[in-house]
């Protein structure tokens, strides 16, 4: 599977705005620590980089859509449709991304 098979599947498992939300601000929190950690090199801001990337996604995939975070399927490929979807959340395109590829996204 490549990625413009896997990003349909993606967008289908983030319908619910909460969750992309959750996501996005993961997204940020976590290149920034881990950014900084880098620079620092401090492990213990890496540290805080990963539980403040995945810990907010994780919930939002128990709580909100009740299904298992891509990340356990595809990784890589997880890690870089995150960043997509953060790009179009803060460009505010996303919805327009969900009519492109035909998929139902909660408003």
């Amino acid at each position: 599977m490549n990625d413009e098979e896997f990003w349909p599947r993606y967008l289908a498992a983030h319908s619910d705005p909460r969750t992309r939300a959750m996501h996005t601000a993961g997204t940020i929190a976590a290149t920034t620590l881990l950014v900084t950690a880098a620079i620092r090199r401090d492990p213990w801001l890496a540290l805080a980089g990963v539980v403040a990337g995945y810990g907010p996604a994780w919930l939002s995939h128990a709580f909100i859509e009740r299904n298992k975070p891509e990340t356990f399927r595809a990784p890589f490929r997880s890690l870089a449709a995150d960043y997509r979807m953060a790009y179009h959340v803060l460009a505010g395109s996303i919805d327009a991304e969900y009519e492109r590829l035909g998929l139902a996204a909660h408003r």
